[in-house]
């Protein structure tokens, strides 16, 4: 993409609304996982480093159009604040005539955090006025939250088409270059990951891959769908009835282009779901009264040969049950399989992102997303909005 990135710009004196996504996990007011903001790290200490008066704004959660004090970004401001060693300034609101005599009084190296933008229904509908009221705000424009650039809203889109001056930040150059290494110049083999619930959520970047990749290995409940595309008794595993005939062709295309898309071959079934009945290994046909689980330890083991032999590999959604202890295996010799490639390895989506963290092995990826459905839809090939609005 013929993306503008922040270190080509000249934000010295000038006032530089940086769209983060700090979109983090709070439990009790505190945040549990702080990735996502010290992602945007870079971004924001060059700005620093560059004399600009920085201006950070992020959505937090599903406020729904309306403050919620439980969803304040008051906990990211103090983060970003012992993270960085410096002051960072929580603004009581994200636009208005307040917030801009604030934004307005920033010397340089300063920080200014705005307060939720969902507290505003404007934000998702990409109204234009409150797009230009958060231009007002700014000189420079840069968003580096990849996990919101496949929305359309004014933060991410409407307001970047006010500002004359617009760019993207490091983290969303980290984002764009891993995922056009898997869709534009792989290095091949490439193998792609997927697991997750439903064929439908996923369906799209299948079709898209199936044009890519050279092998598509397929876990998690949406592989009880395919499989009983292929007439396999899949017992009482969930099932997309509608979603069996997109399987079945998604099966065709997959042979007649070469692809190698690969299905389990045994199961870790229950009576359960949630862990409160025994689980067993069966091979290939699930009995009546049974649901799948997990893959099974000859799909493990096929699968970590298949990543090992990837010279690129992808993957998003996770094997089975694993937020359940007893159903876990298959997800995380995924995770594990991931680290010890020599391959580039790029993870997306919350589950996948979660078990790798629980391997302890996340910093053995070549490139962790920090958007997961943004990554997906960039996999489908689509536009993402908030992309589009900064290409020159």
């Amino acid at each position: 993409m013929a993306l503008r990135y922040i270190d080509s710009l000249d934000v010295s004196g000038k006032r530089t609304f940086v769209r983060a996504d700090f979109n983090v996990p709070l439990k009790n007011g505190a945040i549990t996982d702080a990735t996502r903001i010290e992602a945007a790290l870079p971004t924001i200490r060059w700005a620093i480093e560059h004399g600009a008066h920085v201006i950070l704004a992020s959505h937090l959660g599903r406020p729904k159009g309306k403050p919620d004090p439980a969803l304040s970004l008051k906990p990211v401001a103090e983060r970003l604040a012992e993270l960085l060693g410096l002051r960072v300034r929580l603004a009581p609101d994200c636009v208005g005539a307040a917030v801009e005599s604030m934004s307005r009084a920033l010397d340089r190296g300063e920080l200014l955090l705005l307060e939720n933008l969902r507290f505003h229904l404007e934000e998702e509908k990409n109204d234009p006025a409150f797009s230009r009221q958060l231009a007002a705000l700014a000189d420079v424009y840069v968003n580096d939250a990849f996990g919101a650039a496949h929305r359309a809203h004014a933060s991410t889109e409407g307001m970047a088409r006010v500002v004359p001056l617009k760019a993207a930040g490091f983290l969303m150059k980290k984002e764009v270059e891993a995922l056009s290494r898997i869709t534009h110049t792989p290095e091949r083999p490439l193998v792609a990951i997927l697991g997750g619930a439903k064929v439908s959520d996923k369906i799209k970047v299948i079709e898209h891959l199936l044009t890519k990749v050279d092998a598509l290995l397929i876990g998690g409940a949406m592989a009880y769908t395919f499989l009983r595309a292929q007439g396999h008794a899949v017992g009482d595993s969930l099932v997309e009835e509608d979603r069996v005939e997109v399987a079945r062709t998604v099966l065709a295309r997959a042979a007649e282009r070469g692809v190698a898309l690969h299905l389990p071959t045994d199961h870790l079934v229950s009576r359960e779901v949630n862990g409160s009945a025994p689980a067993e290994e069966i091979g290939l046909e699930i009995p009546p009264g049974m649901k799948g689980v997990d893959i099974g330890p000859r799909t493990i083991d096929a699968y970590r040969k298949e990543i090992a032999r990837a010279r690129t590999a992808f993957w998003n959604g996770p094997m089975g049950i694993f937020e359940v202890e007893a159903f876990s295996r298959g997800t995380m010799a995924i995770a594990a399989a991931m680290a010890d490639s020599s391959a580039l390895t790029v993870v997306g989506g919350g589950d996948s992102i979660a078990a790798l963290a629980r391997s302890g092995r996340s910093d053995r990826i070549s490139h962790v997303s920090t958007g997961g459905g943004a990554s997906l839809e960039f996999l489908e090939g689509r536009v993402l909005p908030g992309l589009a609005v900064l290409e020159q």
